[in-house]
């Protein structure tokens, strides 16, 4: 069954100018899919995410997750659909400064005001499986990038979403500590079963996806198929993001 289903998905933004942002997308992602969102700057990759994510309205067109239409519910309801089904992964990591890197992690199941000693102990089992027990009792300021990006990871893997979606997950991350984030999330996709969405313009970090769609000018341009090579398959992504003409800068020199 589709986790996610997307059809002829527009959206124009008004205005002085009207700005069409995405042209009658449609995408299909199946339950336990990991899926790679690429395209130039401006190509419309973050209007899509968003309008996945509930944070903004589609011009016409519907999203499904998980058959229902979550546009359809009222504001108290789609706030605990957010919560309870999506989980977020950000570039600038999302966390609060005021709490520990433990508190930020059971964040969701606080507002969902879950039972202390279920906290703890799904706390534990997360922190242990990304790798970051020893730093829950720190402070966000007080631990690493790569490290905040993990515990953003656990927080939005804690409630156990249908969906996970990512934003530019490795966009602040030098090359070590994003082959760790997109290890890590490789890895819960795998075991978990998670369906998960990624919006990247790295290579690598989309290198790690089972399929990867292009779109260009808020268009369906193309998509490919990861198989068995990562490395063929970085390659491929690099050559596609050269064809539909990313500039130079956008594109990552390190290789797999």
């Amino acid at each position: 069954m589709d986790m996610l289903q997307i059809k002829g998905l527009s959206k124009v933004y008004g205005g002085g100018v009207t700005t069409r942002a995405l042209s009658d997308i449609d995408l299909r992602i199946a339950k336990g899919e990991f899926v790679g969102i690429m395209g130039p700057s401006g190509s419309g990759k973050t209007t899509l995410l968003n309008m996945v994510s509930t944070i903004d309205v589609p011009s016409s067109g519907e999203v499904l997750i998980n058959g229902s239409n979550p546009y359809l519910l009222k504001k108290k309801d789609l706030a605990i659909f957010r919560r309870r089904q999506l989980g977020f992964v950000f570039q600038d990591f999302n966390l609060v400064d005021t709490l520990t890197i433990g508190e930020n992690i059971v964040l969701p199941l606080t507002l969902d005001k879950r039972p202390i000693r279920e906290m703890d102990a799904k706390l534990a089992a997360i922190a242990e499986r990304l790798g970051i027990t020893s730093i829950l009792k720190k402070r966000v300021y007080e631990v690493s990038g790569g490290q905040r990006q993990r515990a953003a990871i656990a927080r939005a893997i804690i409630s156990s979403p249908s969906l996970l979606l990512a934003d530019e997950p490795t966009g602040a991350l030098d090359s070590n500590s994003s082959r760790i984030v997109m290890e890590t999330l490789e890895g819960i996709n795998n075991s978990e079963g998670t369906t998960m969405m990624l919006v990247s313009h790295d290579p690598l970090a989309a290198s790690y996806c089972h399929r990867v769609v292009f779109i260009k000018d808020g268009q369906f341009s193309s998509e490919i198929r990861r198989g068995d090579s990562r490395q063929a398959f970085f390659q491929k992504i690099i050559d596609m993001l050269s064809f539909l003409g990313g500039n130079a800068n956008e594109l990552s020199s390190i290789r797999v």
